[in-house]
């Protein structure tokens, strides 16, 4: 067995080892808590599930527009309809591969194989990467000064949650010093700079890489604010995603104690955050480890919160092999038809 195979094996016996440890935490009731037995005996509701599988769909495309923008922002050839056709058939290796970032790993091979500047069309799946957890930074950052400023009391009572939205602020601050910082560089140093990331040991390629497509679209600000204004889009999709997908399992009794909206608006989005880092498909463990932890910061019971993940990730697989189905079909675009001159 070669050493690739290995950590491959290794990432999804963490992601069902934990998924494992999470569902038999959270089956049986406990005192003043429910299971997740008690809450999985409630009938469907099909309408919260309809509903969460609505916005699933449309938080994906707008992640595939979002992209295209990118793409086309380097001036690459590009078609939002290829966009559609890769982003799809990348959404669903994104729930198999290891990691969150395995369909980008599909988005990147699918684009640079017909491209002749293939670094770049690389960067730009790097890219669109960083500007989605730049967005959900964003995201937090916003919600969590607009819900202060006004008063809130949950907000200001809540430290816990409170010190996720300071960080928050504070990791924003220091993106957006940096970001500056970066135009201040010129090319020489720039490329300097990469070189030197690059020589870290292990991680110092992808490192490198993803501070090149920093560097890249540095000079390109409508296209950075285009994207992340999509990213704001899909970010709040998923939001109300999770919102409803904790709804698929609750009665009328249960749907009570479940968080509101401006709760779910900024737990959801570090939730995200620590299940795209997971190295497991899809986050598979991680996502219904954090969101049941975020759940007891709420004072709610730890088992909604993994539920919540389990219901969002089935709908997500779902959508996503739909999603395969009808991308696999799309022909590709002419231009990636054609013979490209490649190096």
């Amino acid at each position: 067995m070669t050493r690739s195979w290995a950590v491959t094996i290794g990432k999804y016996a963490l992601g069902l080892t934990l998924l494992g440890y999470v569902i038999i935490h959270n089956w049986s009731s406990s005192e003043g808590s429910r299971g997740l037995k008690d809450v999985l005996s409630q009938p469907i509701n099909f309408g919260a599930w309809a509903l969460t599988a609505l916005c699933v769909a449309l938080s994906a495309l707008a992640t595939f527009t979002r992209w295209y923008l990118l793409v086309r922002a380097q001036e690459l050839p590009f078609t939002l309809r290829d966009a559609m056709r890769i982003g799809m058939i990348a959404y669903f290796f994104n729930a198999v591969l290891p990691s969150a970032i395995g369909g980008d790993l599909v988005k990147a091979v699918g684009l640079a194989r017909k491209q002749t500047r293939r670094t770049v069309a690389v960067a730009t799946v790097i890219f669109d990467r960083v500007v989605g957890l730049w967005g959900l930074i964003w995201l937090v950052s916003i919600l969590g000064a607009v819900y202060y400023l006004a008063g809130n009391e949950f907000l200001r009572t809540n430290h816990e949650l409170f010190a996720l939205v300071t960080i928050a602020w504070i990791v924003l601050c220091i993106t957006i010093v940096a970001w500056i910082a970066i135009g201040l560089l010129s090319d020489s140093r720039a490329r300097r700079f990469a070189d030197r990331l690059a020589r870290i040991p292990k991680v110092g390629g992808s490192v490198a890489e993803a501070w090149r497509a920093v560097w890249m679209y540095r000079s390109k600000p409508n296209a950075i604010a285009a994207a992340l204004g999509l990213s704001f889009v899909s970010q709040s999709l998923y939001i109300l995603c999770f919102h409803n997908a904790v709804r698929v399992f609750s009665n009328a009794e249960i749907a009570e104690t479940l968080p509101t909206l401006f709760e779910h608006s900024l737990i959801v989005p570090p939730g995200m955050i620590a299940q795209a880092l997971f190295p497991a498909p899809g986050g598979v463990g991680g996502g219904e480890f954090v969101f049941g932890k975020l759940y007891r910061l709420l004072g709610r019971d730890e088992s909604l919160g993994v539920l919540g993940s389990l219901a969002l990730r089935m709908t997500a697989w779902i959508v996503g092999f739909v999603g395969y189905l009808i991308g696999s079909q799309i022909p590709p675009s002419r231009y990636e038809s054609a013979d490209a001159d490649v190096n």
